[in-house]
């Protein structure tokens, strides 16, 4: 599933070709995403420009003048700019065409994705209204998260990967922060400590940040604005490395399923 740094990578990639361009035509071969495309979205974008191209966790928002294209990429989606005459795949569920000769293809074999629209302010949009801040914003620190995690019996790690508490922390950037905040995953949240937390604020900041600049986690289904894959070129320190050495003191790395995710920890480095 493309987590938040793929969504801001997609976001970056796709802006400057999009921002400021009007839509000329939408093209839907298949409504029938996780809910379907609604039959007036061609009406509503067909001759308007598009004023932004925004992230909300996961979500990508095309805003125009009188509303916004809220997209999510599900557990396979991707977007692209494509060249009109490019041969079209099986599963490419949408095109956006735009004044500037270029289209913007959505592909997304498992059709979980979404794409819809609202002219409500977005913070009343129900997709939206519940998301706690941005972890690259700000609002988001340890303060913030000790407070919330008071007597929380809930296993630290999916404290927080809740997207009420902070949004856009999958799996993997959740295992990798943990490793580097020394926080064995399995903890309860309610007896992390207020040190703790702000050294885990700080290394999903961080993780999160590195994996921005560097295109994401390699995931198959995933591709940056460009089509091209996108890639976490750092090294993972514990996801996925189940029995492995630790790259810190050499123990074998441990894996153990939290709420129903595979997570990978060090039982040394991690307390």
């Amino acid at each position: 599933m493309p987590e938040l740094p793929e969504v801001e990578t997609t976001r970056r990639g796709i802006q400057p070709h999009v921002e400021g361009s009007q839509v000329t035509d939408l093209v839907v071969r298949n409504r029938n995403l996780r809910q379907p495309v609604p039959t007036s979205l061609k009406r509503l974008l067909k001759g308007r420009e598009v004023r932004a191209v925004k992230r909300r966790a996961k979500y990508l928002l095309f805003e125009f003048e009188h509303g916004h294209v809220l997209v999510h990429l599900g557990m396979s989606g991707s977007l692209c700019l494509v060249d009109p005459r490019h041969l079209i795949r099986k599963h490419d569920h949408l095109d956006l065409h735009l004044s500037s000769g270029k289209v913007l293809r959505y592909h997304d074999p498992r059709r979980f994705g979404l794409w819809l629209w609202t002219s409500k302010p977005l913070d009343e949009h129900a997709l939206l209204h519940h998301l706690g801040p941005e972890p690259l914003s700000e609002d988001f620190d340890g303060e913030m998260l000790f407070g919330k995690s008071r007597k929380r019996k809930v296993a630290v790690k999916n404290f927080l990967m809740d997207g009420k508490i902070v949004v856009g922390i999958g799996n993997i950037y959740a295992a990798e922060a943990l490793f580097q905040a020394g926080i064995r995953p399995t903890r309860q949240a309610g007896r992390v400590t207020r040190a703790q937390y702000q050294r885990l604020a700080e290394a999903s900041k961080r993780i999160l940040t590195a994996a921005i600049e560097q295109g994401g986690t390699t995931l198959q289904d995933f591709v940056g604005g460009d089509g091209e894959p996108g890639y976490f070129a750092q090294d993972l320190a514990v996801y996925g490395r189940e029995g492995e050495p630790c790259g810190i003191c050499g123990t074998r790395i441990r894996g153990k399923t939290i709420g129903q995710r595979a997570s990978c920890f060090c039982p040394k480095c991690q307390v």
